[in-house]
């Protein structure tokens, strides 16, 4: 399980390392703490249902993210959600994005952290405020943080 987070946050941090942090509101642990407690951080999984990819990403969850695209696709294709979604880089781009629309103050500590974007993840833009992390997920989340602490330490 947690060796899967490690892959995807080394490629991920090899991504982001050619972008600017400074711009992108969640840290490359955070990312990886909230795909590891979405889905296991599963990079093979497509769709099931209405949700795709490793971050569980719905279609209007990446329309509001800015509805990146893998390859210069038109964000306009058909295929260009279930492209991206399914990608970790971009999936990871539509979180940013997301992120940067909806980042605030969910659990009322006077600071926006990995914390509230782990909760606007899963409860969304709207639904955050007041409302306990599922309970699965929201120990998953709370594991992952812990052990990336550990590593950073």
């Amino acid at each position: 399980m947690f060796v899967k987070y490690v892959a995807v946050f080394a490629a991920l941090a090899v991504f982001y390392g050619a972008r600017s942090q400074g711009d992108l509101p969640v840290t490359q642990s955070c990312l990886g703490c909230i795909c590891e407690a979405i889905s296991g951080c599963n990079t093979t999984v497509t769709c099931a249902g209405d949700v795709c990819g490793p971050f569980r990403i719905t279609w209007p969850y990446w329309a509001d993210g800015g509805k990146p695209t893998v390859n210069q696709e038109s964000p306009d294709s058909q295929t260009a959600f279930r492209n991206c979604v399914t990608d970790v880089y971009c999936a990871a781009l539509t979180v940013q994005g997301y992120m940067n629309k909806y980042q605030q103050d969910c659990n009322g500590d006077g600071k926006i952290d990995c914390d509230d974007f782990a909760t606007i993840h899963k409860l969304g833009g709207y639904g955050c405020k007041g409302v306990p992390l599922p309970e699965d997920y929201g120990a998953r989340y709370q594991q992952c943080k812990q052990i990336v602490g550990q590593l950073q330490s």
